[in-house]
This record gives C-alpha cells, sequence and structure tokens, in this order.
C-alpha cells in the first residue's frame, strides 16, 4: 500500500487570545461567580489547560435568569422585529469578520480539525443569524399560527460536539422571536459561547437579552428548575433529556428536546459505491463520530457486501489521524478522557458480543485523546454496537436482502434523528423516507444542513424541530395553532 507523506500546515493560535480565566456573561458584562467553583477547560490534542472558567452556581443562574428578564421585560419584547432582525445582521456580520478567530478557538477547544471548523461550522453559524435576522420581522408570514408573541426567557443548554454551532441554533430563533435568552454551554467547551458573548458586545446587543453561565450538569439543573424560565432548549443524550422532561412535568414551562441519534446509512447494490464510500466516511468520521445524526450503522445490500467492505477499509486506511490544527487532519481528538473512555469499552462490548473489528491502523499521538476509525462486520440487530449511540469514529455494518428488510433493520432501534439511502432509482427514495422512522433523510449524500430546512427526531431521539419556520414555532405563543 503505497504512502503519502505530509507536510505539517498547522493554523496558528496567534490569531486568538485566550484569557487564563473567565467569568459569567450576565447582564451584559463579564462578571464574578457568587461562590461558584473554578473549572479548567483543556486542548483534548495535548491536554494542556486552555483556560480557567466558572461552575456557576444556583445563585449565579438566578442572576442570570432575572437579568434576562428585565431585558424581555423592558426592553426586548418591545423591540421591532425590523430593529431585532438588523442586530442579528450585525451579529452574523462581526461572527464573519472574526471567523478565523472562531475557527481557531473552536478547534483548541473542542479537538475537531480545524478544516472542519473553518469551512463547515462557523460558515453555518453566520448562516443562522443570517436566516433568523430575516424571519424577525416575517413572524405573522412564517404559518405559526395567529398572533405570534414570544414566549419570554429561554435557558439553553447545548453540548460540546458543535459547541458555537448549536448556539447559534438555538440563540438565533430565540432572539428572532423576541425571547431573551440563559445559555449554558458545555463544561469542556466554553471558549467560543465566551467569545461569542464578546460579539454581543460588539454588536451593542441590549443587556441581558443574552446571557452565558457556564457550568457541569448541576448549573444546568438549576437553570432546569428555575421557576423563572419560561421555556427550555436541550441538545444532548437521551437520558439527561428524559431527566428534563421530567423536571418540567407539570409545569408551565415548554421544551424542545435534540437527543441521541443511531442513524442507518442503507447502500443498495445499484448505488456508485465510491461515491457511497465518500458518503460513509462523512456520515461517520466527520467531527471524529461526534454527531447526533451520525451514520453509525452501514446496511448494505448482500451482494455488494464485500465489495463495500473492500473499498471502505482502502479509504479508512488514508484517513489522516492527529492534530486538530493541521489543515491536512482528516480525523481530529475525541473531545475528553470520559467521551473516550465511553468509546472504548463500546468497542470491547463489539468485540465480546463477536462482531469482527478492524480499524485503520494508523500511528496515533503520544498525548491528547485518539481513537482510530473502526469499523464492526458481522453486526446482529441484538449486539449493543448496533442499539446504543457510540458518539466517536465507530461503525457497525450489517446487510439486507430487500428494501422491507432495510428498513426493518433501519427503524430497530430506540432512535430516529436521521438516515442516509444510496441508490439509483428515484422512487425507491421516496418510498423509503415515507417508511422511514427518522427525522431526516439524505438521499445520495449525508449530513447536509442549511439553516432553512428543520432537523429534528423520533422516539429517543427527542421532540420539536430547529432550523427553518418549522424551528420558529417553540419560540412563539400564539391565540390559535397553526
Amino acid at each position: 500500500m503505497p504512502t503519502f507523506e505530509y507536510a505539517p500546515a498547522p493554523e496558528s493560535r496567534s490569531v486568538v487570545d485566550v484569557a487564563a480565566s473567565y467569568g459569567l456573561f450576565i447582564g451584559g458584562e463579564f462578571v464574578q461567580s457568587e461562590g461558584g467553583a473554578p473549572l479548567k477547560t483543556v486542548n483534548p490534542a495535548t491536554e494542556e489547560v486552555l483556560a480557567e472558567v466558572t461552575e456557576a452556581s444556583a445563585a449565579d443562574v438566578d442572576a442570570a435568569v432575572r437579568a434576562a428578564r428585565t431585558a424581555y421585560t423592558r426592553v426586548w419584547s418591545r423591540t421591532s422585529g425590523a430593529d431585532r432582525g438588523k442586530y442579528l445582521y450585525r451579529i452574523a456580520r462581526i461572527i464573519q469578520e472574526r471567523a478565523r478567530e472562531f475557527a481557531v478557538l473552536e478547534t483548541l477547544d473542542n479537538g475537531k480539525p480545524i478544516r472542519e471548523s473553518r469551512d463547515v461550522d462557523i460558515p453555518l453559524v453566520a448562516a443562522h443569524f443570517f436566516y433568523h435576522a430575516g424571519w424577525a420581522d416575517k413572524l405573522s408570514y412564517a404559518a405559526l399560527g395567529e398572533d405570534p408573541r414570544p414566549v419570554g426567557v429561554v435557558g439553553q443548554v447545548i453540548p460540546w460536539n458543535f459547541p458555537l454551532l448549536m448556539l447559534a441554533w438555538k440563540v438565533a430563533p430565540a432572539l428572532a422571536c423576541g425571547n431573551t435568552v440563559v445559555l449554558k454551554p458545555a463544561e469542556t467547551t466554553p471558549l467560543t459561547a465566551l467569545l461569542f458573548a464578546e460579539v454581543c458586545q460588539q454588536a451593542d446587543l441590549p443587556p441581558g437579552v443574552v446571557n452565558i453561565v457556564t457550568g457541569a450538569g448541576a448549573t444546568g439543573q438549576a437553570l432546569v428548575d428555575h421557576p423563572g424560565v419560561d421555556k427550555l432548549a436541550f441538545t444532548g443524550s437521551t437520558a439527561v433529556g428524559k431527566m428534563i422532561a421530567r423536571s418540567i412535568a407539570g409545569t408551565r414551562k415548554t421544551a424542545t428536546l435534540e437527543l441521541g441519534g443511531k442513524a442507518a446509512n442503507i447502500v443498495f447494490d445499484d448505488a456508485p459505491i465510491d461515491q457511497a464510500v465518500e458518503g460513509i466516511v462523512d456520515g461517520i468520521f466527520f467531527n471524529q463520530g461526534h454527531v447526533c445524526c451520525a451514520g453509525s450503522r452501514i446496511l448494505v445490500q448482500e451482494n455488494i457486501a464485500e465489495e463495500l467492505d473492500r473499498r471502505l477499509k482502502r479509504r479508512l486506511a488514508r484517513l489522516r489521524v492527529g492534530d486538530p490544527m493541521d489543515k491536512n487532519t482528516d480525523v481530529g481528538a475525541i473531545n475528553s478522557r470520559v467521551q473516550l473512555e465511553r468509546i472504548e469499552e463500546m468497542v470491547t462490548v463489539g468485540e465480546a458480543e463477536g462482531a469482527e473489528r478492524w480499524d485503520s491502523g494508523c500511528e496515533l499521538p503520544s498525548s491528547g485523546f485518539w481513537f482510530r476509525p473502526t469499523v464492526f462486520s458481522g453486526v446482529a440487530q441484538s449486539h449493543r454496537i448496533a442499539q446504543e449511540e457510540i458518539f466517536g469514529p465507530v461503525v457497525s455494518v450489517l446487510t439486507f436482502r430487500t428494501p422491507g428488510e432495510a428498513v426493518a433493520k433501519a427503524n430497530n432501534t430506540p432512535y430516529g434523528l436521521s438516515a442516509g439511502i444510496w441508490t439509483e432509482k428515484g422512487s425507491r427514495i421516496l418510498w423509503m423516507a415515507d417508511q422511514l422512522r427518522a427525522g431526516v433523510v439524505w438521499a445520495n449524500t449525508f449530513n447536509k444542513f442549511d439553516p432553512t430546512s428543520p432537523f429534528g427526531g423520533y422516539k429517543e431521539s427527542g421532540y420539536g424541530r430547529e432550523g427553518g419556520r418549522h424551528g420558529l414555532a417553540p419560540y412563539v405563543r400564539t391565540s390559535s395553532p397553526a
């Protein structure tokens, strides 16, 4: 097998200034915590401590909610849609101007390749703010119901896999609809959210419209339980989503929950195999598999299974795993030691269940959190690796004979977030898209996102939609339903 030597091309860290410590962003200012403990955030590629942030206390969360309520009552709910749109446009432009800074910081704090931060995440962040800016003065035309009005104060809890993009998915529609926000980023990836706080200041956003409290699970629980929060938006694990649903049951709070997934990537024998292989790679190894809609199960038609296996392994052997700041890197670092241990545990389970493991065999850096792209074949529907979310660069391969069998196997998980179909027959695509219990179905592609398109799932993948006009609905109250 030929080897390829790449000249290192690391992005410069000098484009972003990382402070030694950060406070909380409440009422338009960075403030010190009321009794919160320090929390370190590290670079997962090197295990270097990047900065110290604050684990916000219940008192801090209360201060943030009160600031959001004051801003909502006195300013933001009285601001016209056209003026709200202007603020969102301004934020979008500033993000574009500071795109390189955001991309470098996202890669340092998260571990994803700079190529993905630079070319996917940050452009999509700006696009979401631009898109929702356009809706801010047109809500009555969005078919949301009669007389759409803001909900009030929104509590938002986001994960570590797409830190800034998940912020944009939640903050942009909330502000466009006239709500104010208290947002908690993940404890391992808070830095781009805190840089976004600077953007809010730079855009002269009224104080208290956006508040950011850092911390771990206790901080998130304090936000969920706070009586001053009118709506919750959460992206994360199904287990935590269930806890949130139980916590707000019987209260006036509403919620949207975007949870786990175990997406099927279904390849028929008439599909262009090389194109399908690229789609499989993009579907599961993009962002180290840290994607809730990752194509973590390949369902391949039986008569092409061997050919697909051969071509897929040949492709994976050429993936470059290493320094996320290197523009040549394909697969970066696992976000944390805890997540790496979870992946290793599930891979051990897969081997114990009798599935055949193969990995790319590439050399890994000596420090940091790393895992090789891995394929399991000989997987049965009953295996845990076919049912449970691994959230890493690991894919299971199953076979099928007929379209009906493919649908049955694809739907045979607790999740229903996304799916991919690879075939030349348009009628088959349409039939299967109607049969699959998945919120998003891609045809001859995977992991394609756009602010105009709604995203969300079925079953244990949660409820509610984000993006498109459908994603505006959870952020408004109406006199009658749509």
